[in-house]
């Protein structure tokens, strides 16, 4: 059978081409040889959770069967249940570790197995490196056990995490001010497992909360997949101006993730968010502790960390990174370019659906629109803007990565480069502060090439010179 390569999180591929039930077998008897080798006792246990993809919840049931034939009892929730919530189920069920079905933001043919620690975190990429080493070649060397026989045995128990998450969020986030508001919230939910979750933490009170695509459709109609970017977030942004909402919330394919949309229509992207949340904690809340984020996102973070005196860790892509240097330092807020963010006191995992009541609070307190908001930051640290594209790409890899190292660029869009970082990728510092970054997809066979600079007009001349210089234009 075909080797499998662990990516940022895990493992994704094509749903019955590589992504299959032996594989997804064979992915959970190398996370059960994993555990019983790096955790030196007989009681063990396991959070099992999945989205609302094809099959996922017979893949989860799947794996269920495969760890507790490995003698792991196994915590398996009663439905599509959010990333961030399956995270946290592993702190308050006191177990070893997670598997989540899911393929997040990848497109509807993808499935996807990510594991967590006991932390409830992304497994560091040694760790992870690890599990794959012990997937075992055929299936012929999985244990398995029926899932009627593991119930009978008390080795799997379905239960329901909604409840304890929401009395964590309670002791994060007083709700109340927030359900007395009156906003008129639109969510989008990308037909994932963020549905129902606002109108129900938001209910019995003057904010009204209105969802679109929040049925189970694995075909993800109005969107080429479940990701909060452009062209995918169009309809969401067009049905707020239709009914004249306050904000528009947008959560991936898993709730992990938060994008938001103004009161204009208007996208805010996901450097702006963060630095929209690193804000709102440092100024409005008053807390102080570290920033950590990906290479790949916002400098405006330093410009904050200057401005209120906490320090700023940069990572690689990724939050097998990011996590584990929270943890580290007690980061008050880690996040990345793909819109994930997450935040002390919670499990140091990425948190949709804390972060979009962190925005509506922010909204709250302050008395402002969302566009209000990012006015606000720009006064304090400068507009900055910023845009991505990503590509397909053939050939070697390795010959890509000399073409782009042997380029040495004097300059990027009209503006001087004055360093090159290439911790995860290519990273060329621009002298406005800004940076071009190219680097190859930890998940999929693409080449990403993103820009952030305080020049609006630079920004498509210095993406299209990021193109040049990976061979791609």
């Amino acid at each position: 059978m075909g080797k499998i390569i662990f990516g940022t999180d895990g493992w994704r591929g094509m749903i019955a081409e590589d992504y299959t039930f032996n594989s997804v077998r064979r992915c959970s008897q190398g996370f059960a040889s994993y555990l019983r080798e790096s955790i030196k006792k007989s009681d063990l246990s396991v959070v099992i959770g999945h989205d609302k993809r094809f099959d996922s919840e017979l893949f989860a049931r799947a794996s269920a069967e495969v760890l507790a034939a490995n003698g792991i009892n196994v915590f398996l929730t009663n439905g599509p249940t959010p990333t961030p919530v399956i995270s946290f189920s592993v702190v308050n069920k006191k177990a070893n570790g997670a598997v989540n079905i899911t393929a997040s933001h990848n497109p509807p043919t993808d499935n996807g197995f990510k594991v967590r620690d006991e932390k409830g975190g992304a497994i560091p990429p040694e760790g992870l490196k690890r599990i794959e080493e012990l997937i075992p070649d055929s299936v012929d060397d999985v244990k398995r056990i029926s899932s009627d026989k593991a119930e009978s045995l008390g080795l799997l128990e379905k239960f329901d995490p909604a409840p304890a998450y929401i009395k964590h969020i309670d002791n994060l986030i007083n709700r109340q001010p927030l359900i007395n508001a009156g906003l008129k919230i639109l969510v989008d939910c990308m037909w994932g497992n963020g549905a129902g979750w606002f109108p129900a933490l938001l209910s019995n009170g003057k904010t009204k909360v209105t969802e679109i695509h929040n049925q189970r459709n694995p075909s993800f109609p109005e969107m080429l997949r479940p990701e909060p970017i452009s062209p995918n977030i169009d309809v969401g942004l067009q049905t707020a101006i239709e009914i004249k909402a306050d904000v528009l919330i947008i959560n991936d394919g898993d709730a992990d993730r938060l994008g938001i949309g103004d009161e204009k229509g208007n996208f805010i992207n996901q450097l702006q968010v963060f630095a929209l949340l690193a804000y709102y904690f440092l100024d409005v809340r008053g807390d102080r502790g570290a920033i950590v984020k990906t290479l790949s996102t916002t400098s405006m973070l330093e410009k904050l960390g200057k401005l209120y005196n906490v320090p700023v860790f940069e990572t690689g892509v990724g939050f097998k990174y990011v996590a584990p240097k929270m943890i580290e330092t007690n980061a008050l807020i880690g996040g990345e370019e793909s819109g994930g963010y997450a935040f002390r006191g919670n499990v140091p995992e990425r948190d949709g659906i804390l972060a979009g009541l962190y925005f509506l609070d922010f909204m709250v307190r302050l008395k402002k629109t969302p566009s209000e908001l990012l006015e606000l930051l720009f006064s304090k640290i400068g507009p900055h803007y910023y845009d991505r594209i990503d590509r397909t790409f053939s050939g070697d890899r390795n010959s890509r990565e000399k073409q782009i190292i042997n380029a040495k660029p004097i300059t990027i869009g009209g503006l001087k480069v004055v360093g090159l970082n290439n911790q995860d990728g290519f990273k060329f510092s621009l002298e406005d502060g800004g940076w071009l970054l190219i680097r190859f997809s930890g998940t999929e066979p693409k080449m990403r090439v993103y820009c952030e600079t305080t020049h609006k007009e630079k920004v498509q001349n210095i993406l299209l010179d990021g193109l040049r210089i990976a061979g791609l234009e």
